[in-house]
């Protein structure tokens, strides 16, 4: 993936949302650079889609500024319309229009011109795999056609920054992958693509990762700069009776965290050498045997977590 331009394109200054009592977006500052993919990582509740519906203009902050290059999205939003493609989670196809229909549809409301469109439609169309497709009703669609659909709609107008709100959640693997080489593509034609996840791995694909727990933006760094940032070092710990063996080690005081996941416990220690023989000892003390212990790297969910467990510290 190549490097982005470091020329700022959207600039978030103290971004706050509240709806009621409840605070959905906290104080939340944050810059992406032409030319990159951002990932906004966070559960579901973090308030990315609330995010996303401010920086598109959609939805008014009650505090704050956010600025799409040189445009307010309060004040200039038939400005930041013309430059900036949404997919929402949800995008509102017509089920009874075909695949060719529904992209003239949004490029009529886009105002893209007859002879504009004559070019365009059969490149997005070519682009997305979905020329054979172009007769076909939009409600016989799959849901992995159906977003790359919603995002040739999203890009009729050739926008310059695109807003992808958890756009591969629901597809399958396959689907996935496609829509991943889609948006690489783009890339090479200057795009700039800002996207909500709550996905790991999907995170890792991103140049850079903003963290999002509870309305506020804990961190934001590259993949690698985030996993150089973990307190520690991580161990993973493999036995027939995961269950004894963590609750036999919560709460050792050589142990910074238990955590278990799937078939496995991830410890994080300070040195992983000098916490091995511990953690033996321990287990073989109280029966537990057949264990099996490797050193491993933090992946994005580990990060997540200790920075999430710090926070409410």
């Amino acid at each position: 993936m190549q490097s982005p331009n470091r020329q700022i394109c959207l600039q978030a200054t103290g971004l706050t949302k509240r709806f009621g009592p409840r605070v959905a977006v906290d104080r939340l500052n944050l810059e992406v650079f032409r030319g990159e993919v951002f990932a906004l990582l966070g559960p579901d509740g973090a308030g990315k889609t609330t995010t996303m519906r401010m920086l598109s203009g959609i939805l008014p902050q009650d505090e704050g500024q956010a600025r799409l290059w040189e445009f307010d999205t309060l004040r200039q939003t038939r400005q930041l319309r013309e430059r900036l493609g949404y997919l929402p989670q949800s995008f509102g196809l017509y089920d009874d229009l075909t695949v060719a229909e529904n992209i003239h549809f949004y490029a009529d409301l886009c105002r893209v011109s007859r002879a504009q469109r004559r070019q365009r439609l059969p490149e997005l169309l070519a682009f997305a795999n979905l020329t054979p497709f172009q007769d076909r009703l939009a409600g016989k669609l799959s849901g992995g056609m159906r977003q790359k659909l919603g995002l040739i709609c999203t890009l009729v107008h050739q926008p310059r920054l695109l807003l992808l709100d958890e756009p591969t959640t629901g597809m399958d693997p396959v689907s996935r992958q496609e829509f991943w080489l889609i948006l690489h593509e783009l890339l090479k034609t200057g795009v700039t693509i800002f996207l909500a996840t709550p996905d790991m791995d999907e995170a890792e694909r991103a140049h850079r990762v903003g963290l999002m727990y509870q309305g506020r933006l804990l961190m934001a760094a590259t993949p690698q700069a985030l996993k150089e940032a973990f307190a520690g070092e991580l161990l993973e710990l493999r036995t027939p009776d995961l269950r004894a063996a963590r609750r036999i080690l919560t709460g050792q005081p050589y142990l910074r965290q238990v955590l278990a996941m799937g078939d496995r416990i991830v410890l994080t220690v300070d040195r992983a050498e000098a916490a091995l023989g511990l953690i033996e000892q321990t287990l073989r003390q109280a029966g537990v045997t057949a264990v099996r212990i490797s050193a491993t790297e933090p992946g994005l969910e580990d990060i997540f977590v200790q920075t999430m467990r710090r926070q409410g510290e």
